[in-house]
């Protein structure tokens, strides 16, 4: 029997928290625990984790629009995180400050809507014309 991956972020962090409450509005989202870290899926597919590495908890790991990802690129704040990156899947610190939450939100809702299911994206536009906040 394989050993559990060891635990990457604390899932009670207020950080994780507060990621935690904007991933969980969406229509059918759930969080699952894999690899250590917080998941969070529309359905069965992941749209965000929590925790891109070990020496890197607090960020989030997301799928952007494959036209927006070469000007996340040209941020200094993105980063390619191991394994998602191949993916086109982008990170972010989110323990700094200065970190925008109204545009951590706006990550959120591109990376849903890049794997939500076309019943979820009826469901998630019936409710709001913005991202969820």
């Amino acid at each position: 029997m394989a050993e559990p991956h060891p635990q990457v972020v604390e899932p009670r962090h207020p950080l994780v928290e507060k990621v935690r409450a904007l991933c969980l509005a969406y229509p059918e989202a759930a969080e699952v625990e894999a690899w250590g870290r917080p998941t969070f899926r529309a359905g069965k597919k992941v749209f965000l984790l929590v925790g891109s590495a070990m020496d890197r908890p607090y960020s989030i790991v997301f799928k952007p629009e494959s036209d927006e990802r070469l000007a996340y690129l040209g941020d200094p704040r993105f980063f390619i995180p191991a394994y998602w990156g191949p993916g086109g899947w982008l990170a972010i610190d989110i323990d700094s400050p200065s970190t925008d939450w109204t545009e951590l939100a706006e990550l959120i809702d591109t990376s849903y809507r890049q794997v939500a299911l076309k019943r979820q994206l009826t469901a998630l536009d019936s409710r709001h014309s913005e991202p969820l906040v």
